[in-house]
């Protein structure tokens, strides 16, 4: 008994505890008490919302596909490499979450606008066009959405270490047959973990999207976007954003619901 109330937690700690859960979940209770329930299946069925609802999914959906075949290798190599050039990469691949999303939509707009570092040349010599498209809102949603799968993965990766990857290869299996049997089936918990992430931070990306993407009904205005324009008295009703808002906080906590069912190491 004396060893168990040792390793308790201290009471003087549930203090602040308490004060940070309710600094957390209270600005989302008021947005429960705020919603009209009443009104709630229209808010969320008009065309504007079902429109920014629509666009979200499949753009967020077309974001981490694009996270997942660029980021899983980028997270092997940074797992696998070491010295001074892994760790700034590192480093410049964890930008994004620590750089305001404005900040990353006027960089997409200095490297893909007309006048950009490679935009120019696409629209030159290709005659393509990527700001203010639907495009561009997948490319800055994965933008800002990539670090999480990479940091995930990458932990999974170094958690797992390579002494299974070294016996498969001792015994004559490939580098690419190591990868898909053997390095990749261990990290899937890390894997999904960061796949679910990755989607549920594309789905509230706004800041980068607004940027570079626009705001345009049906063609860049996704949820975020919708929930912005309704409060500054534009596009659908101020209704209509608390029951968007509703609709991402539900898919905030299901996401990070199912990306703790699949944590490493979860007890059954």
């Amino acid at each position: 008994m004396t060893r168990a109330r040792a390793v308790g937690v201290p009471r003087l700690l549930w203090v602040p505890a308490a004060l940070a859960a309710g600094l957390l979940v209270l600005p989302v209770l008021a947005l429960v008490l705020r919603a009209d329930w009443g009104s709630l299946p229209a808010d969320i069925t008009t065309p504007a919302a079902l429109d920014a609802l629509r666009l979200s999914l499949s753009t967020s959906a077309a974001a981490t596909g694009v996270c997942f075949l660029l980021g899983v290798p980028l997270a092997v190599v940074l797992a696998r490499a070491d010295g001074w050039p892994a760790d700034v990469l590192r480093a410049l691949v964890t930008l994004p979450l620590v750089l305001p999303p404005t900040v990353g939509g006027i960089a997409l707009l200095y490297l893909l606008g007309r006048r950009g570092l490679v935009g120019q040349s696409l629209d030159e010599w290709f005659g393509i066009t990527i700001p203010f498209t639907t495009a561009a809102v997948v490319i800055a949603q994965a933008f800002v959405a990539m670090p999480f799968l990479v940091l995930s993965v990458e932990g999974s990766l170094r958690t797992a270490g390579t002494r299974f990857d070294v016996v498969a290869a001792s015994l004559g299996a490939g580098r690419w047959t190591v990868l898909r049997r053997i390095t990749l089936p261990l990290v899937r918990p890390g894997l999904v973990s960061g796949t679910v992430l990755c989607f549920a931070r594309a789905l509230g990306e706004f800041g980068a999207t607004a940027l570079f993407a626009g705001n345009s009904p049906g063609v860049t205005q996704t949820m975020p976007l919708a929930i912005y324009s309704a409060f500054n008295g534009a596009g659908v009703t101020q209704g209509t954003a608390v029951a968007l808002s509703l609709l991402l906080v539900l898919a905030a906590v299901a996401v990070l619901l199912a990306a703790r069912a699949w944590r490493p190491g979860r007890a059954a």
